[in-house]
Parts: C-alpha cells; structure tokens; sequence
C-alpha cells in the first residue's frame, strides 16, 4: 500500500508539473504570438512610410524635371529666335554689300566713261588745234612774258618797296595802338598783406595767452602773422595768394567779431576757405563778362576765376588773361581777323594753370584738354595753343594770342623773373613735405627759411614722426637749391573733444 500510495503521489506530482509547463509553454507561445504581430504591424508602418516617403521623393523629382525640361524649352526657344535674327541681320547685311558693290561697280563705269570722254575732247581739242595741252600753255605763257616782262618788273619792284614800308608802318601802328587802349594794371600786393587794427589792445588778442590764438590762426590758415612796432597794423605773410586772402578776410572777421580763440578761428577760416569758391566764379563771370565772351561754356567760368589766385612772374594770370583778350580784339579787329575767336583764344590761352598742379603736363596741353572736353569751338583751342609756340600757327588767331602775349608780359613793370623763381621754390618746398605718407598739410614761412608739417596724429607715431622729418631734410639738400639752411618742423598733435550734455 505505502508503494501504490507513493507511485500514485509521485504520478500526481509528475502530472501537476506538466500542467504547469504546457501552461508556461502556451504562454509563451501567445507572448511570441503578440511580438510577432507587433514586429508586423511595426514592419507593416515602416513599408508604409517608406512608400509614402518614395511617392514624395518622386513628386519632388518630376517637378523639378519639369521646371528644369520648362528653362532649357524657354532657352532653346531664345536661342532659335537669336538664331533667327542673325540669320536676318546676316540677309540684310548680304543684300547691303551686294547694293555697294554694284553702286561702286556703276561708280567705277561711270568713271572710266568721263575718263575716255575727257580723253576724246582733249584729242579733239588737239586735233583742232593741232596742238598739244601743254603747247598751248607754253605759247600762252611765252608770249604773255614778252609782251609785258618790263611792266611786270617795274610793277613788283614797285610793290616790295612800297608794300615793305607799307606794312611795317601799318604794323607798328597797329601795336603801339594795341598797348596805349590797354591801361597797365597795378602792381598787386606781392607776399604780405597789411590788415589794418582798431587799436594796438587788439594785438594782445590775437596773439593770446602764450601765443595760444596766433599759432591757431597760423595753423589753421598756413600764413605767418607778423606783429611788429608798427602801429594798428598786423601783417598777413604768405607766398600763396589764396591762403593770404583766406587769412586777411578771417582776420577782419575776427577783429569785428571781438571773440578770438582757437575754436573760432578754425571755424572762421574754414567758412572764408568755403566763401573762395564762390569768390572764383563771380571773377570769372566778370572777367567774362568784361570781354564779351557770354557765349563760353558755363563749366569754365570757376576755371577762368580761379587764375585771380595765381601768378606768372608775380603778375596776374587772370588779369594778364583779360588784358590780353582785349589786345588780341584790337589787333584781330585791325587785321581782319574774327575778333571773338582771338578773345577767346586770348582769355583762355592759360586755363591750364588753374588745375596745373592737379594734372600731369603743360599748361598748354592740359589747357587743350579741358578745352576739347567742353566743346569750345575748334578755332579758339587753334588760337590759344600756339602761344608758346608747342604747335605750329594755324590761323591768323594763333600769331595774334601768342603777338598780344608778349604784348601783356612785355610791357615795363609786368613781370619779375626773380620773384616766379622764388615762389616756385616755396611751392616746390611744400610738394616734397606732402609726399609722405600721414602728413595733413604743410606751410612753407619765414621767407622759405622754414617749413612747418602737420602729420596724422592716428597714423604716424612719435618715432615716425622723427623720421620724416629727417627725410624731409635729405630730400630738401638733394632737390633743392637754396641759400642758408631750412629748418623743417614736424609737428605730432592729439586733440581729444568731448561734449557734456
């Protein structure tokens, strides 16, 4: 019993245990079950997005094949249309060289017909005569000789003499007519302007505390103020005419104004360097106006303005310019040429050295230049280019600018070759300083004894500044012909301004 019993307890157990395992079994076969349709579904979403991601993808593809199938149509039909129109122009261009070469066809028959008609007539005419061309002038031409050979000698020996003396008289007149309807001007204030004061107390405010104000005006102006023992008078000092006006027109603006410091005379001189431009073009207008020239371009009119401000061996280039327009009018009126034209021409002869420092050449070509660009007519650039006699003498224009030339500079007291030498130095002077790299401006004074060089505080250090102002020096010894010595000041200055508000 307790054996059967055992075998039928183990037999349970053994029958309990494989309950349990199909159970496990079949759960795990529903477990896989589900993964596997969830791996499915999951492969099922993917094939379906990659489906859906395909379609886009080829969507995207087509349209853009056909935008791009749309621009080679569009560019294949421009092209064929190009293609088109050269074809046309090349028809056109074909029937043109075929009409020019039938017309230069009928031209040369047309030719060669008058050439054989002109052969006949002449053969004819000889024939005729029974004479050649050339026989029958020489027979002309002998017998004319024989027949009044002694009136013909008396009548040009007669001619020279009197027509030598003729015209020497008429000449001499004619120029001593010229000089005395044309009044000398004056000698113009030459490298000083005196600038009258109210009273000697101004003097102090001009120099300032230190020197404070007159180094400012000095700087700002680039003249030397020259205050000496002379009563109620100040001395503006300066090879460049423009500068000294500038400085002799703030200068009074300052004394009546009363308020004199660094500030306001930098804001002075700067409104009369601005008021020089418009300066220019009223003495252009009027130098125009004083010719009779209206009909000039009104480009050139500043041009013509800015020659006040230059001299030629110290006289005037504008008022030389004008005198000499009127002379030029006077010799071609006398000798029968277009009056206008020589005033012109004489007027214009030296707009070259209104931009001569800005532009490479003569003054005469740059002259030519800004004529041509301004479409002056071509026989007043023909009058003033000879007249220093770069080009040949084309019209009758071109000897009378270049005679009232030396008419103008000629005359006693006009010019001063010393005095154009030395201002050529001074400015010579000057171009060397600005050459450098870093330098704002520089001033030649003191009669060309010193030049005073401004540089970029930003730009050149202290070191730097110590070398050009060697270089200076050395380019100075090497170019230069001077007596003495020139002392070079280089001067490196930061201003800070601030504004509290």
């Amino acid at each position: 019993m307790g054996l059967l019993f055992g075998y039928l307890f183990r037999h349970l157990v053994a029958l309990s245990k494989r309950g349990s395992i199909e159970v496990e079994i079949k759960k795990l076969l529903v477990d896989a079950k589900g993964e596997a349709q969830i791996i499915k579904d999951s492969a099922e979403r993917e094939k379906q997005d990659a489906e859906k991601k395909k379609e886009r993808v080829l969507a995207e593809l087509k349209e853009e094949e056909k935008r791009l199938t749309g621009d080679i149509k569009r560019t294949e039909e421009r092209l064929v249309k190009k293609e088109e129109m050269l074809d046309k122009r090349q028809v056109d261009i074909d029937r043109e060289v075929a009409h020019v070469k039938e017309q230069a066809e009928e031209i040369k028959k047309i030719k060669e017909r008058a050439d054989e008609i002109k052969v006949s007539a002449e053969a004819e005419l000889a024939r005729v005569a029974n004479l050649s061309k050339e026989e029958a002038r020489e027979i002309l031409l002998k017998e004319a000789e024989q027949k009044y050979s002694t009136d013909l000698f008396a009548r040009i020996v007669k001619l020279e003499r009197e027509g030598a003396h003729e015209l020497e008289e008429k000449a001499r007149n004619i120029l001593a007519a010229s000089i005395h309807r044309i009044g000398n001007t004056k000698a113009n204030e030459f490298m000083s302007t005196a600038v009258p004061l109210p009273s000697d107390e101004i003097k102090g405010k001009i120099i300032g505390k230190e020197g404070r104000n007159i180094k400012a005006f000095e700087r700002a102006a680039g003249v030397e103020l020259v205050v000496d023992d002379t009563p109620e008078v100040i001395i503006v000092s300066s090879f460049d005419p423009v500068r000294r006006y500038i400085a002799r027109t703030a200068l009074e603006e300052l004394i009546a104004d009363g308020r004199i410091q660094p500030a306001k005379i930098e804001e002075v001189v700067a409104k009369k360097s601005s008021q020089v431009e418009a300066l220019m073009k009223k003495k252009g207008e009027d130098a125009v106006y004083e010719c009779g020239l209206l009909s000039l371009d009104p480009r050139l009119i500043p041009l013509i303005g800015r020659l006040h401000f230059r001299t030629s061996y110290t006289q005037n280039v504008l008022q030389h310019s004008i005198e000499m327009a009127h002379i030029s009018g006077i010799l071609a009126a006398e000798l029968g040429g277009d009056v206008q034209v020589a005033k012109a021409g004489a007027l214009l002869h030296d707009i070259g050295k209104a931009v001569d420092h800005e532009i490479q050449g003569t003054h005469v070509e740059i002259g030519r230049k800004i004529l041509q660009k301004y479409g002056v007519d071509n026989r007043v650039i023909q009058a003033m280019q000879s007249h220093h006699e770069e080009y040949p003498y084309e019209t009758l224009e071109s000897i009378i600018v270049q005679t009232a030339d030396a008419i103008s500079g000629g005359r006693p007291g006009a010019r001063r070759d010393s005095a154009e030498n030395y201002l050529k130095r001074l400015a010579d002077l000057e171009a060397i300083a600005n050459s450098f790299e870093g330098i704002e401006k520089s001033y030649a004074i003191q009669a060309g004894r010193e030049i005073r060089v401004f540089v970029d505080s930003g730009k050149v250090s202290d070191l730097t500044a110590r070398n050009i102002a060697r270089e200076i020096a050395l380019r100075v010894e090497e170019e230069l012909r001077y007596p003495g010595e020139i002392k070079v000041h280089v001067i490196r200055e930061t201003r800070i301004i601030e504004f509290a508000r």
